[in-house]
């Protein structure tokens, strides 16, 4: 893909999509309001197609906070599933109209593997353990009927936004930071690659990753993190990075 391709970013206001928005690395980037361009309403999304011009989608928008979609697992599936499908829906009579060929980036998440025994790899077994993994997991199926894909799981975190007193030494993932993110997103935007992919930094426990921007960070241990709250989270959800390192070769 070239870089002055039109760039069109859905969940602009999410953690993710803002950052990206703000990062300005995408230069001929639109991210519309909610009021703009609503997943949910197919009307609100045929306008908006009917009007705008893109070669690029990534599509950030999501529920993706554990303990909402545990509180409220239906508006889980409604935003993460049902959104999905109206937007893959619309972008493929989009394709069709335009005689185009839209590159559509999918930003899903490591919790789509057990998150059990860690080094997950593209192929490995498949077995969410929330109710936001297995409705990414959905989305992950809907956007496969596109035709120029591509699924980035992954887990990431703001440094100017860690609220967190104390992380788990016991809970290990690959998690990345969010501009660090960004920059893969990028260079995976300028690849022909077609699937999914794991996008990540090196094993490392939640203490070990956000002490580095948070000095005052305290340790704590998963289990007394799971007694405030009513949903599983991983032990070790980190990821094979092979097939990233491949791609960007």
């Amino acid at each position: 893909m070239k870089k002055n391709k039109k760039v069109l970013l859905i969940g602009g206001s999410g953690n993710l999509g803002s950052c990206i928005f703000d990062s300005k690395t995408f230069p001929n980037i639109i991210a519309p309001t909610k009021k703009e361009l609503n997943i949910l309403k197919i009307k609100s999304l045929k306008k908006f197609f009917q009007k705008k011009d893109f070669d690029l989608v990534i599509n950030c928008a999501a529920m993706a906070r554990m303990r909402e979609c545990e509180k409220n697992p239906s508006e889980a599936i409604n935003t993460n599933i049902n959104g999905t499908i109206n937007l893959v829906k619309a972008i493929i009579k989009y394709e069709k109209e335009k005689n185009k060929n839209i590159k559509f980036i999918h930003i899903s998440t490591d919790g789509v593997y057990p998150s059990t025994q860690g080094n997950y790899s593209e192929s490995s077994e498949l077995n969410p353990y929330n109710v936001y993994g297995w409705t990414k997991l959905a989305s992950e199926f809907i956007v496969k009927f596109l035709k120029n894909y591509v699924i980035i799981r992954t887990r990431f975190f703001n440094k100017r936004k860690i609220k967190f007193n104390d992380a788990a030494t016991d809970i290990f993932t690959s998690s990345i930071e969010v501009n660090e993110l960004i920059k893969y997103i990028k260079k995976i935007s300028l690849k022909n690659f077609i699937g999914i992919v794991n996008v990540g930094s090196a094993r490392g426990s939640d203490f070990d990753n956000y002490k580095i921007y948070k000095k005052n960070i305290k340790p704590t241990k998963r289990k007394r993190i799971l007694k405030k709250i009513n949903f599983d989270i991983a032990k070790d959800s980190s990821l094979n990075l092979n097939l990233l390192k491949k791609i960007l070769d």
